[in-house]
Order: structure tokens, then C-alpha cells, then sequence
């Protein structure tokens, strides 16, 4: 056991947040200690036991967290399992279900499942990045605290409000698809042409009703859920997610039981069989109402279809690191380790599940069906042109596409909710950041206004991100297909610089930690020089450091390159003769402002002279009191052992017993591991 350290640090230990309630013995931030509790942090006393530091006053053994101190703080109530399905809820929207069939139209099926599975790398990637740093410093708006600090607070800055307008504009994004999705209406000539049985698949009251109404409803369900404490948040997104699990698993199962059934065509499997072939024949890039359509042929429409259907792609994969976003609303990070199994779990589920989604479909609509046939650059369209109902319909079956569209609506309903809560939290945490709003007596009283929490719920950011959703109401105007696809391809290039960032981000923080080892950063961490202390801040240190990834560096960079390219390429079609204006605005404008936020940080912080520009990045300044986790050893005696498997072990790591005889104690340890890594 290593030396602990001397008892006087944590009597000297000052907190260099004074917004954060501290604990009146130890003085360190309610709720952002290592344990989840009111105890020391364990980079002040060299030890880790979540058995032996004082628990917060709850309701119960499970009731809700209840920090002291002002009302500005969120209460740490979210287990592990409730950000899971908070992660996946937010991510499986109407990406898949609607934007799937125009990315097999696009590329063809088989390339569509490798677009899928190629922008589920950079998702991959950029989630480990921001994951390792929120694991160790679980911080406020860690999409943006981390690139304020290494890089420089301008960028950070504007990085917050970018990733906020992001999350509001995705909420009226899935609303504004809702209203798309009541309009269910099935060409009668296309049921009769596949022999479909009925002559009509439609929703009449969807036709009918305004869609301002179906608006006004769904946005007040967003309201009420997110104004409710976060516990009762966390248990209600389990069940979203949990129902949107069973039913893309059924999906699966459906279309391949449908190809199965050699309903519509032949041949039991596609590949290289015309229609059904792997990749498209022509990429049409683009086709003007008064002009000839632009088609490529060969192998650079091979590439030009892979590459877009990569940019439409990553509309469906958004929403991943709003599991960092709960990071100050986790219970206990250092034993319920969630945002390492989170991270990594979500992944492993979205990048299977959705390869698999499109797989099937593929086998079952060709990707020359003329009801996948969407020629716009930026533009979603309702249920009628998913793959997966045309899928049911080819197949004739009955019912079956009414239920689709109506799960699909539940779907983009929950991720809408899900946008609204990171939404809020974000404008929460750039609520406690002074610098980010301007110094008037008027705008700072809605900074305060907006940090002000209740029940662990901010509710005036709730308001504020919520009322910013009203755009949900262009709905009502007669092209709204196209504002919707415009609106998300702003948020996708906004969210694209956001990762960027962060991947960098952790290149420099992957260096810092080196410099802390070393011993150079003593003073920004508050630390007394002690090796066991800054053994806390090394990456090798497996069974102590929160999430470490072999290759990591490696995944940052390559998120970084991917990232950029994106940004800069996903526009391209837009650019192609005819040039079209409006798109070009709706894939850049994103980039010009992130420029202004950045430059109007900067010369609000520096000035005008350019002899006082210089680089402001606070690093590990003051994260000493928020961090490091530090996962108890697994060989440490005084690490409780597991409920169910009875040996002590890091969660989502399977130990086998030592010597022959236990059988029982292995079979434990196997469906310890499979569930843990399951629910």
C-alpha cells in the first residue's frame, strides 16, 4: 500500500471554484468528488474506498442526491444504466429510419452499410477522446470545458455555443420531423404497382390536422419531461431505451424473416444482383428542376456516393456525447465507472445495430425503388419514403407500416427530449461561466437567472433552450421538408468543428499528462509532489485510471483528419453547376460563426493590440478539486467484492477464480460480465 499523504493537505486544500458548495470539514465541491459523496477527493489522501467516505443525505438508499450549498448545482441521481439508454434514446431519432433509405438510394446497400460503419468510427473515435478526459475530470460542459482550457478560452467559448445551438436546433429538428411523419401518405400508384393488398396506406387525421397543432403538442411533452428531478428523467429514458432496442433488434429480425419469404423478388440475397446490387451504377449529384441531372459513373461515382452517404450518415449517428454531458449527474463515477462502460457500450450498439438495420433493409428494397427516390441535397421527407416501411410494404404485410411510422414518431419524440436535456445542461454550464456573457448588470442577471437550479433540474435553461425550439413551427410553411434537412445539416457541421476540437484537444491533453507525472504541474493540481499522488494522473496505471484506450493518440488523430474533412467537403454538391446558394449557406454557415464567436471572445478578453494577444489556457488550473477519479485497485483488500460473482474487479472486466473447483463462482463471473455489458 502506498504512502498516503500527510493529513495537513486536506486541511489546507482550498477550492479555486468558489461557485461550487463545498463541504465545511474537507473543502471540496459537493457532488464532483471522486465517490459520488461528500468526502476528500482521493487524490488528497491516496486512497480510494467508496465504503469509507461519508454518503450524501438522501431519501433512501436510492433516493435523490441533495448537495448543501446555493442552488446552482445539479444533483448526481443518474445511474449508470439510465445514462446508457440516455445515450442510445438520443442517437436512434428519425436519422436511421428516415435518412437510411436515401443513403442506400445514394451509394447502394452495400456501400451504405460500410458509410454506416466508417462514420460510426469517427463517432467512435471522437467519443473515446472526450471520454478518457471527462472520466478523469468529470467537469461541466465537458464538450467544451476541455477545449476552453488546452486550447484557448475564445475557441472554448465559442465551442459551447455552438454545440448548444447544435442540440436546440436537432430538438425542433425531430418535432419538425414529426409534423413530416403525421403526413404518412403511400403513393396508391406504388401499392399497386408491388401488389401491395390494400389500396391505401395513409393517416387521414395526419393529413388533415395543421401541422402547428402536432407542433404545440410534442413540444410541450419535450417541456414536461425535462422539468421533472433527473432520477425520475434517468428511470423514464431507461424505458425509452430499452423499447427502442426491442424494436430495432425486431426490425432486423423482420426484414430477414421478409427476405426470407422471397416476397417481391428471386433471389433470396442481393449482392452483386441487379437491382439489389452493392453499390449504385450512377450517383445522380445533382438534379435541377429546369436542367439535365448531373450523373457520375464509374469509379468516381463509386467514391463521390460512399463520401456522401458518409456526410448523410452522420445525421443518424449525432447525440453520442451527451452521455459526457451527465457527467456531473452521475452517482458514485468511481465504482459505477459510467462513462468508460457508457462510452463504450453505446459504440458497440449503434454501430452493430445500425449495420445490421441497413443490411436487412437492403435485402428487401432495391436501391432504384422509386419510393427511396430523393434527389435534394438537403431535404427528409415523412415515413412514406423510410426504407424499412417500404420494405414491409414490398414484403405485403399489412399493418405493419402503420406501426413503423407511428414507433418512428415515438422515436424522434424521445430524441427530441433527449436534445432539450443536453441542451439545458449545456447553457447551465456555460451559465457558470462568467466570461461568456457580456459584463451589463442586465445580462448578467440572466446568467444567474440561468444557473439557478431546482430539484437538481435548471429549469430557467430548460425555458430558455426550450423556447429556441419554437422553430419547430416552420413546419407550418409548405417546403418544410427542406428546412428540415437544412436545419440538420447546420447542426451536423456545427457539431463536426465540436468534435474536431476535442480531438485535438486530447492531443494536448494526452502531452499534459506526461508533464504531470513528471512532476510539473504540481502547482496547478494542488498537489504536494508526492509520486502516488501524480501516479494518479498516469495512463498506464490500468487498474487505478479511470478509461484508458490502447492507440488513443492514434483514434484522436484520426477523428481530427476525419472531422475536418467533413467539415469542409460535406457542402461539395452544392458547388456543382447549377450552384445553389442556399445550400452552400446551409453546410458553411456553421464555420463563419464559429469564426465570429471565437474572434468576438477573443478581442472581448485581449483587445485590440496585438502585443496582448496571447494564448489563454488554463490547463489543470483548479481541476485538482474536481478530479481525478481514481478507480479503487482490484487487489486493494478494502475493495468490496461483487454482488454477484463474489471476487472484486474493475465493472466490465471478468475475473476467473484461482484454482480448480469453481464452477459455480465462473458461471457467475459470465453473466456478471454479459450484464453488465448488456442493460
Amino acid at each position: 500500500m502506498a504512502d498516503q499523504a500527510p493529513a495537513m493537505e486536506i486541511s489546507e486544500y482550498r477550492n479555486p471554484f468558489p461557485a461550487y458548495p463545498t463541504h465545511p470539514q474537507y473543502g471540496v465541491p459537493v457532488g464532483h468528488n471522486n465517490t459520488g459523496g461528500y468526502g476528500p477527493p482521493a487524490n488528497l489522501n491516496g486512497d480510494q474506498s467508496s465504503d469509507t467516505s461519508p454518503k450524501p443525505a438522501s431519501a433512501g438508499g436510492d433516493g435523490p442526491t441533495r448537495p448543501d450549498g446555493p442552488d446552482t448545482e445539479l444533483w448526481p441521481d443518474l445511474r449508470e444504466r439510465h445514462v446508457n439508454m440516455i445515450g442510445f434514446s438520443m442517437t436512434l431519432g428519425v436519422g436511421l429510419f428516415l435518412s437510411s433509405g436515401k443513403v442506400i438510394f445514394i451509394a447502394g446497400p452495400g456501400l451504405a452499410v460500410i458509410a454506416y460503419l466508417l462514420t460510426g468510427s469517427l463517432m467512435w473515435s471522437t467519443m473515446a477522446s472526450m471520454g478518457e478526459m471527462t472520466a478523469l475530470f468529470p467537469v461541466k460542459g465537458p464538450t467544451f470545458e476541455f477545449v476552453r482550457r488546452f486550447i484557448d478560452e475564445s475557441a472554448g467559448l465559442a465551442c459551447a455555443w455552438m454545440l448548444w445551438l447544435s442540440c436546440v436546433i436537432v430538438a425542433a429538428a425531430e418535432i419538425l420531423a414529426v409534423t413530416e411523419m403525421f403526413k404518412f401518405q403511400v403513393d396508391p400508384d406504388y401499392l399497386q404497382k408491388v401488389g401491395y393488398p390494400e389500396e391505401t396506406v395513409e393517416w387521414k387525421a395526419g393529413l388533415d390536422a395543421d401541422p402547428a397543432l402536432w407542433v404545440g403538442i410534442f413540444l410541450l411533452v419535450e417541456l414536461i419531461i425535462n422539468l421533472i428531478p433527473v432520477r425520475i428523467y434517468g428511470r423514464i429514458e431507461y424505458v425509452f431505451g430499452c423499447a427502442k432496442i426491442c424494436f430495432i433488434v425486431a426490425l432486423i429480425l423482420i426484414n430477414t424473416i421478409l427476405n426470407a419469404r422471397q416476397e417481391g423478388h428471386e433471389s433470396r440475397f442481393w449482392t452483386y444482383q441487379y437491382p439489389y446490387g452493392f453499390s449504385t451504377r450512377e450517383f445522380i449529384v445533382k438534379a435541377p428542376v429546369d436542367a439535365d441531372p448531373v450523373v457520375w459513373t464509374g469509379s468516381l461515382g463509386t467514391v463521390a456516393a460512399l463520401w456522401t452517404a458518409m456526410v448523410t450518415s452522420f445525421w443518424s449517428l449525432m447525440g453520442w456525447d451527451v452521455i459526457l454531458l451527465t457527467a456531473p449527474e452521475n452517482h458514485d463515477l468511481a465504482r459505477e465507472e459510467t462513462v468508460k462502460l457508457s462510452s463504450r457500450k453505446i459504440a458497440l450498439r449503434v454501430m452493430l445495430l445500425y449495420a445490421l438495420a441497413v443490411f436487412t433493409v437492403g435485402l428487401n428494397v432495391p436501391y432504384d425503388d422509386e419510393g427511396l427516390r430523393n434527389l435534394t441535397i438537403n431535404g427528409i421527407t415523412g415515413g412514406q419514403t423510410s426504407a424499412f416501411v417500404l420494405a414491409a410494404i414490398r414484403g405485403h404485410v399489412r399493418f405493419l407500416p402503420h406501426f413503423l411510422n407511428g414507433f418512428f414518431i415515438f422515436s424522434a419524440t424521445t430524441t427530441g427530449i433527449n436534445s432539450l436535456y443536453a441542451s439545458s445542461r449545456l447553457l447551465h454550464a456555460i451559465a457558470s461561466l462568467r466570461d461568456a456573457w457580456p459584463r451589463w448588470g442586465w445580462v448578467q442577471s440572466i446568467r444567474s437567472r440561468l444557473e439557478y437550479t431546482r430539484l437538481g433540474v435548471p429549469m430557467n435553461a430548460v425555458f430558455a433552450s426550450w423556447s429556441v425550439a419554437f422553430l419547430a413551427f416552420l413546419s407550418t410553411k409548405p417546403q418544410s421538408a427542406e428546412i428540415l434537412g437544412r436545419l440538420t445539416t447546420v447542426a451536423s457541421t456545427a457539431t463536426l468543428i465540436v468534435y474536431a476540437l476535442n480531438c485535438y484537444t486530447f492531443l494536448l491533453f494526452f502531452n499534459e499528462l506526461e508533464h504531470v507525472v513528471a512532476g510539473e504541474r504540481d502547482t496547478e493540481l494542488h498537489i504536494t509532489g508526492s509520486p502516488e499522488l501524480r501516479n494518479q494522473y498516469r495512463r498506464s496505471h490500468n487498474r487505478r485510471y479511470p478509461y484508458h484506450s490502447h492507440g488513443q493518440w492514434l483514434r484522436a488523430l484520426y477523428g481530427l483528419v476525419f472531422s475536418v474533412l467533413m467539415i469542409f467537403f460535406q457542402g461539395w454538391r452544392s458547388v456543382v453547376p447549377p450552384f445553389s446558394a442556399s445550400d452552400f449557406v446551409a453546410s458553411y454557415i456553421s464555420i463563419a460563426i464559429f469564426i465570429v464567436l471565437t474572434a468576438a471572445y477573443f478581442f472581448k478578453t485581449r483587445g485590440f493590440d496585438p502585443a496582448g494577444w496571447h494564448i489563454r489556457a488554463e490547463r489543470f488550473d483548479g481541476l485538482g478539486s474536481i478530479g481525478p477519479v481514481v478507480v479503487s485497485d482490484p487487489h486493494d483488500p478494502r475493495r468490496p467484492a461483487c454482488s454477484i460473482c463474489g471476487m472484486a474487479h474493475r465493472r466490465g472486466q471478468i475475473v476467473w477464480p484461482e484454482g480448480r473447483g469453481h464452477y459455480g463462482q465462473k458461471s457467475l463471473a459470465v453473466v456478471e460480465w454479459v450484464w453488465t455489458w448488456m442493460k
